[in-house]
């Protein structure tokens, strides 16, 4: 069976029901090369049905604008001209559209051919719109599981590219081989839908202000001639620095003892006037760190300037959950 057309075809809609009776060999089933979908042809979609392509999965596409489909076509995937043709033609339907809600205005017309079809959701949001779309996917009968890559669409496909899954625990033992073409760190966080969305807005809320910090550098070394390259190597020995920091603090919040404060919290609000210094001396704009340097204040202000730097997750927590600086050094004797 050659899938290497590069013809446009849509899926019989005869097709369509029951869920496994579409127009693959169901040996191809058996031998793990699974019919898989992807809706949605960004530079992430189009990076995720590459390289289920490039191994041999049957693959359809769908995209509202059809001739993001075409280099696709051209490696051996199907175009699916509509929503309906593009979820009957797989088992397994993954979506990479913007947000949850984009997600299900895309899927509305085809919710009646979700029943028994494992549906994955790559897409960024809340964990109240990863919740609100597992109901609506359960409540249409499909087997949902929502997801995210942690990486960019070039790493797609990569065995250290990491991506991470929760939501039917069953559908990701089924599909797990199939979804690790995509990465080979591969992680199912639990069974609850919303889990792969927290984790994702957690995780990624350390990548603007670590890339405007190093935006903030690349503008200050331009302001002597100098070329930001140069800096390239040692920013990244910071950022090797900066994760092997990362146990240490995560114990430290765990436990509630910040006590062994290796830096704390006083030396960071000392350093807030060096960057007020080179502001002025660079005429470089700083304004962006100005409410970190609020946060830090505040921590000082409320007791914890002795204390470790990771003391100001209990400044972040809201009010009602934060605990007292005394409180903390207590439990640590």
């Amino acid at each position: 069976m050659n899938q290497a057309r590069a013809t446009t075809t849509t899926v019989s809609k005869a097709a369509r029901s029951p869920p496994y009776l579409y127009g693959w060999s169901t040996h191809m089933t058996a031998m793990n090369v699974t019919p898989v979908t992807v809706i949605g042809l960004g530079s992430m979609g189009t990076a995720l049905a590459e390289a289920f392509v490039k191994v041999g999965h049957p693959t359809t596409v769908w995209n509202r604008t059809a001739a993001k489909a075409a280099p696709l076509i051209d490696m051996g995937a199907r175009r699916a001209e509509a929503i309906e043709d593009a979820v009957t033609a797989s088992p397994l339907v993954i979506t990479c559209l913007t947000t949850f809600q984009d997600t299900r205005a895309a899927l509305r017309p085809a919710g009646a051919w979700l029943r028994g079809r494992a549906l994955v959701t790559l897409n960024s949001g809340s964990p109240a719109g990863a919740r609100e779309t597992a109901v609506w996917a359960i409540d249409h009968g499909a087997r949902f599981l929502a997801g995210a890559v942690k990486n960019v669409p070039s790493a797609v496909g990569a065995p250290e590219t990491l991506l991470y899954y929760s939501g039917d625990k069953a559908v990701f033992e089924e599909f797990e081989t199939t979804l690790k073409v995509l990465g080979g760190d591969t992680v199912h966080l639990g069974d609850e839908a919303d889990l792969a969305a927290l984790y994702e807005m957690a995780v990624g809320a350390m990548l603007l202000p670590a890339l405007v910090g190093f935006f903030q550098g690349a503008a200050a070394v331009q302001a002597r001639g100098l070329e930001v390259n140069t800096m390239v190597r040692f920013a990244g020995k910071w950022l090797d620095m900066i994760k092997s920091l990362l146990p240490i603090y995560a114990k430290e919040i765990d436990g509630g003892d910040y006590t062994d404060a290796a830096s704390s919290v006083n030396l960071f609000l000392a350093a807030a006037a060096h960057d007020e210094d080179l502001a002025r001396e660079t005429n470089v704009d700083t304004a962006w760190l100005g409410p970190l340097h609020d946060l830090v204040r505040q921590a000082v202000e409320a007791g914890y300037g002795d204390l470790s730097i990771s003391a100001l997750t209990e400044v972040l927590r809201s009010r009602r959950d934060s605990r007292k600086p005394a409180q903390l050094i207590g439990r640590s004797r």
